[in-house]
């Protein structure tokens, strides 16, 4: 379809016609359902550079608060002093790292506290399991608005594409002709239409691709610190035996 659209676009160039191309001047040309796909796609083009703007905003946050608190943390963790560890935690809120640390010794000191010493150790664990799934959560929230963006708006624009197509036989079938000035318009509609839906959905998955392989990464460093802290409690468990 999209070749038989380029002939025909083709075509017109061939006849040395001018075809308007004003915006203003396409819109009121277009139909009801042309225009409607044109503000769906419009919607969609909205909603996937919100998500761009929100997560490329928390993920730059998380990369930049997890780097202090990782240099703040280590000499109050080295120290024993886990409070101290939890309120630097507690100012770097929108690290991914800190989340996961914080979680983890709220989960020691409490366990160390309530249950027997040796399931100590297996409780942190529970608590690291279950914070880095939340946190995991958090930050893929938002990115599966992009790849359903980027998988429909195609196929919203096919849709403007076949009514723009079949516009173009009605108006060779109302005016009794296969000239230009027959077609111009259902043309129009569905090389615009195809137009937007591509312009929409490219962004959106290769902004969904982008985004995917940085929680991947944060979900590695997640997992690293968990494992490190767990480390570090078995350490501090058998320094006091």
């Amino acid at each position: 379809m999209l070749a038989n659209l380029s002939l025909l676009a083709f075509w017109i160039l061939q006849e040395g016609q001018y075809v308007g191309w004003d915006l203003r001047q396409m819109w009121g040309s277009m139909g009801l359902i042309a225009k409607l796909v044109v503000v769906i796609l419009f919607f969609l083009s909205a909603w996937s550079v919100a998500i761009m703007i929100e997560r490329a905003l928390l993920y730059s946050a998380a990369r930049k608060q997890s780097r202090i608190f990782i240099h703040q943390v280590a000499g109050a963790l080295k120290e024993g002093r886990l409070d101290e560890a939890i309120s630097i935690a507690e100012r770097n809120k929108k690290s991914h790292i800190a989340k996961v640390v914080a979680t983890g010794l709220t989960e020691f000191q409490a366990a160390s506290q309530q249950v027997p010493e040796e399931e100590v150790i297996e409780a942190a664990r529970r608590g690291l399991e279950r914070s880095v799934a939340i946190v995991h959560a958090d930050m893929k929230r938002g990115l599966s608005g992009l790849a359903t963006i980027g998988s429909t708006a195609p196929f919203v624009g096919l849709f403007g594409t076949v009514v723009g197509i079949i516009n173009a036989f009605k108006g060779i079938s109302e005016q009794k002709a296969a000239g230009l000035s027959a077609v111009a318009g259902g043309i129009a509609e569905a090389l615009v239409a195809t137009a937007l839906g591509l312009l929409v959905a490219i962004p959106a998955v290769w902004a969904y691709n982008y985004f995917t392989n940085k929680v991947e990464a944060f979900d590695v460093e997640m997992d690293n610190s968990s494992m490190e802290l767990i480390n570090y409690f078995i350490s501090r468990r058998a320094g006091r035996k």
